[in-house]
């Protein structure tokens, strides 16, 4: 084969390993410097010798997001208020069963749920749970025995548990939670909104310390809905607002003056309510949202 035939070989599987980055890592910025790595790394390789292209990079991509997340690991512990994944934009165009499979996967919710797992935790439940693919295939990219793998997707089923921010429910009733959220900023009229939140429900806000945000984590209705309605309702309530597919999910961003300030993800409990408010304002998160869609394959 040819350079040229190479890098289209790996150009066929970058959505792919983008999507697999992602998940791994809660930043596309770090996924796309980790799929830029595997192709250096495939460029340089005796490519001769590799009898499954597509095995081989996901290998080295997964390995390469592992040293990655334990290094991640060490930042995100001194980091200034809460961290929150790196929100993206999805598309709005897919199949009702692609709808489903992104945003099961690729939810805020769900990729904050996996900041628990170790590094090679959760490379192995990710292969393993949500790509697919066998337990020999995953210890093989990992490079530890079958049994090793197993025990490494039992932790992580573990740490994980029932709570994995994956419960999908229908658009309608997202739209409609985002037009009450809306409307509690925007009037300070919270009884819509109140009617849909679940008993424990939380708001995390993500500012990194470059910008203005609420640095400890909201528990309960009551200090929720006064949040929602005092505080965003003054810094919001002139703002722009532009529902958007975020994460795979009904979302919304904020727009002041032309710039986006916010970006909003929402999560759900298995009864449908509202069990999460994620508000990502950190500018360094908010570079990537409105560039073109992110479409990450599972196979």
């Amino acid at each position: 084969m040819q350079h040229d035939d190479y890098t289209a070989l790996f150009e066929e599987r970058r959505a792919f390993l983008t999507g697999l980055a992602y998940r791994m890592l809660g930043s596309l910025a770090d996924a796309e410097d980790a799929v830029q790595d595997t192709y250096l790394k495939w460029i340089g390789a005796d490519r001769s010798s590799i009898e499954n292209h597509a095995a081989w990079l996901t290998t080295a991509c997964t390995r390469r997001c592992v040293d990655m997340l334990r290094s991640l690991h060490r930042t995100r512990e001194d980091y200034i208020g809460i961290w929150l994944p790196e929100p993206v934009y999805t598309h709005a165009d897919l199949t009702p069963e692609d709808a489903v499979e992104h945003a099961s996967s690729l939810s805020m919710a769900f990729l904050l749920v996996l900041e628990r797992l170790a590094p090679k935790e959760r490379a192995a439940y990710l292969l393993h749970e949500i790509f697919g693919r066998p337990y020999a295939d995953v210890a093989a990219t990992l490079g530890v025995k079958e049994a090793t793998c197993r025990k490494l997707v039992s932790r992580a089923r573990a740490k994980i548990g029932h709570a994995d921010g994956r419960n999908i429910v229908p658009v309608e009733r997202q739209v409609l939670l985002l037009e009450a959220f809306k409307s509690a900023v925007k009037t300070g009229n919270i009884e819509k909104l109140a009617a849909m939140l679940s008993q424990d429900i939380t708001l995390s806000t993500d500012g990194g310390g470059k910008v203005p945000a609420q640095l400890g984590l909201l528990t309960g209705q009551s200090k929720v809905l006064d949040f929602v309605a005092a505080k965003l309702g003054s810094f919001w309530k002139t703002c722009q607002w532009r529902p958007t597919a975020i994460n795979g999910l009904q979302g919304t961003l904020i727009h002041e003056q032309g710039k986006i300030i916010a970006a909003v993800g929402f999560s759900w409990d298995a009864a449908h309510n509202l069990d999460k408010i994620l508000i990502v304002r950190n500018p360094e998160k908010l570079t990537r949202i409105e560039s073109p869609s992110c479409y990450m394959p599972l196979q």
